[in-house]
C-alpha cells in the first residue's frame, strides 16, 4: 500500500506514520529525515541541500524530488510505503505520479488550538535533539534532558504567534494538493481529532489504531 499522509505542522503525521509503517509492512519516508541523511553522508547532493538550508532557503522541488525518486527505487519501497512531509507542492506531486502510484491519502484534520497547545509546549535539547513536552511528555528534571543532560529550549517556531502562521501557510498550500487528489481518483481518508476524557490527546498508539481501522474499512 502506497500511503501520503497530509497534516498541519503538530498533527502527529511523524508519530503516527512511525507506528503504522510496521503493522502495515512497509517503510516510513520523512522527507525531513531523508534531507538530513543525504546532508550527513557528504555526498555532492547532500552539499547542494546542505547550501539552501545553512543560507535559509527552501530546498528546490526539484532537488527534493530527486532525493525521493532516489529513496523510493529502494527495494523495501516495492510492497509500499507511508509518505509523510511529501509532497508539499503540486509541482512535487506531479513528479510523484511519474516516479509510483500513490492508492490513499490519509488527511489528519487538528483543531487549530490543539495544535497551538501541542507545539508552543513542545521543548528541545540543545546537545543531543531529543524532544519533550510540557503536557504529554516532560523532562524529569525542569529543563534537562533525560537521556544527556543538555538544556531544554522552546525553538522560536514553535512560539505560538509562529505556530498559528505555520498553520495558516500549511493550510494554504494543502488545499490544492488535496484537491488534486480528489480530481485524481485518488481515495482519502479524513481522520479528525477525538480527545480522551479529560479533554486533552489520546496516546499515540490509541490514536495511531484508530487511523489502522478506518484505512480496512476504505
Amino acid at each position: 500500500m502506497r500511503l501520503v499522509i497530509f497534516g498541519p505542522p503538530g498533527s502527529g503525521k511523524g508519530t503516527y506514520a512511525s507506528r503504522l509503517a510496521p503493522r502495515l509492512g512497509v517503510p516510513h519516508i520523512s522527507t525531513g529525515d531523508i534531507l538530513r541523511d543525504e546532508v550527513k553522508s557528504g555526498s555532492e547532493l547532500g552539499r547542494n541541500i546542505s547550501s539552501y538550508v545553512s543560507s535559509g532557503k527552501l530546498v528546490p522541488d526539484e532537488v527534493v524530488n530527486m532525493v525521493m525518486a532516489k529513496r523510493l527505487s529502494q527495494e523495501d519501497c516495492r510492497k509500499g510505503f507511508i509518505l509523510d512531509g511529501y509532497p508539499r507542492t503540486l509541482q512535487q506531486a506531479c513528479f510523484l505520479e511519474k516516479v509510483s502510484k500513490i492508492d490513499l491519502v490519509i488527511n489528519l484534520n487538528v483543531p487549530d488550538e490543539v495544535i497551538v497547545r501541542r507545539l508552543s509546549s513542545r521543548l528541545v535539547c540543545r546537545k543531543c535533539g531529543a524532544i519533550y513536552n510540557r503536557i504529554t511528555l516532560p523532562p524529569k528534571v525542569d529543563g534537562v534532558c533525560d537521556k544527556c543532560g543538555g538544556e531544554l529550549y522552546q525553538r522560536d517556531d514553535d512560539k505560538p504567534e509562529v505556530v498559528r502562521e505555520r498553520i495558516r501557510i500549511y493550510k494554504s498550500e494543502a488545499a490544492p494538493l488535496l484537491e488534486h487528489y480528489r480530481r485524481a481518483g485518488v481515495a482519502i481518508i479524513d481522520f479528525f481529532y477525538e480527545p480522551d476524557e479529560a479533554g486533552g490527546d489520546v496516546p499515540p498508539d490509541v490514536a495511531a489504531e484508530r487511523i489502522l481501522k478506518a484505512l480496512k474499512g476504505s
